[in-house]
């Protein structure tokens, strides 16, 4: 525990931890002043379409609807937040050498990997929590409550406003897991560099990557796309289907939880066999 506490310590000293945070509440902010400024006219764009369908009623402009664009909108700009702090983890450290005097402490390499990782993914955790909340609360003040209109790709789903904290609360959980995968990557990445640049780029690039292959409409992308993490990071918005899919859901998890045991070991055991102190 006295190492988990060091290791918060060290993350929340450092500037670049509140650059995330800053950089989510100036968005958040940013967002929530341009919708309430002419949000009816960014309405009736989106929903142009759909106008001779149906008849609109309601505040459909409302803190969950904005919340819910807010989460789609900084959920892929999350990734590099997370990896900004937790590339550092360990490379970060090597570079200064303030991690030969953590080794000369009477702790196991193993119980030192653990403390940096499990300090990363509450930091991590601790991201998504405040876009969630700070997302919501200021969304429900300005713009009040309503039913949550989901556009999909063959129509549009509304969901009932007394069925959206739950849903809401479920996003958060599900977005934690798909970056706790890129924490653990990044991290896993740390173990293997002497510098804390390499972990965020390489982090990002993979994801680029993976993202490319799994948009690409090619025969041999097809048969690997179900296993790559990328793939089900996305699945907090499944959480707003009018009928959950349970058996995605627990498939998705089921691959991002393999993902995070894999890129785990591997960082441990190459931190545990690592000459750091030479």
């Amino acid at each position: 525990m006295k190492l988990i506490t060091f290791e918060l310590y060290k993350i929340f000293s450092k500037p670049r931890t509140y650059i995330a945070y800053g950089s989510i509440l100036i968005i958040i902010f940013l967002i929530e002043f341009a919708l309430k400024a002419s949000g009816e006219e960014y309405l009736d764009f989106i929903l142009n379409t759909f106008k001779d369908s149906f008849v609109l009623e309601g505040n459909i402009l409302n803190g969950y609807m904005v919340s819910f664009i807010i989460l789609q909108t900084l959920i892929i700009q999350m990734p590099l937040l997370v990896a900004l702090v937790t590339g550092d983890l360990i490379s970060g450290e090597a570079s200064s050498g303030t991690i030969k005097i953590l080794l000369t402490k009477p702790n196991s390499r193993s119980a030192i990997f653990f403390s940096k990782w499990i300090s990363g993914e509450l930091y991590t955790a601790s991201i998504v929590m405040i876009l969630g909340i700070i997302s919501l609360l200021c969304g429900v003040l300005l713009f009040g409550i309503g039913d949550l209109m989901v556009l999909k790709s063959d129509g549009v789903e509304i969901i009932q406003s007394q069925d959206l904290i739950w849903r809401f609360g479920l996003s958060f959980c599900f977005a934690i897991l798909g970056l706790s995968v890129v924490a653990t990557l990044s991290m896993m990445i740390s173990t293997y560099v002497d510098n804390s640049i390499s972990p965020i780029i390489l982090t990002m690039a993979i994801i680029i990557l993976f993202t490319i292959i799994g948009t690409m409409d090619v025969p041999l992308f097809d048969l690997i796309r179900p296993y790559l993490f990328t793939t089900h990071m996305i699945i907090w918005k499944n959480m707003f289907d009018q009928q959950l899919d349970f058996l995605l859901i627990w498939k998705s998890s089921i691959v991002l939880i393999i993902h995070i045991i894999v890129f785990y070991w591997v960082g441990w055991y190459h931190f545990k066999h690592k000459d750091i102190l030479n």
